[in-house]
């Protein structure tokens, strides 16, 4: 059995009610993929940053998620000369 180990950082900056966040993505391989999430606090809403945390990541990770499959379909077309027959 050979074990991977892949790393997903996430990295998150706010400016008043604007959050922006980060994921990255590092691969065993070398590989490393990025997608940023953002989110905005309306002027009516009460001041909870972990929300506009929670949602800026949320976004961010699933960028990436489409960003990692996207990667893979070209991947594997690439390497068979084929269209991809593969799904989430």
């Amino acid at each position: 059995m050979h074990a991977h180990q892949w790393k997903v950082s996430l990295n998150l900056s706010e400016s008043g009610p604007h959050t922006v966040a980060e994921a990255v993505l590092h691969t065993d391989a070398g590989t490393e993929l990025r997608h940023e999430g953002r989110a905005r606090r309306h002027p009516t809403d009460r001041d909870v940053p972990e929300i506009g945390d929670e949602l800026a990541v949320s976004r961010a990770l699933m960028g990436l998620a489409q960003d990692l499959f996207e990667a893979t379909v070209a991947d594997v077309e690439q390497n068979t000369g084929a269209e991809a027959a593969i799904s989430l």
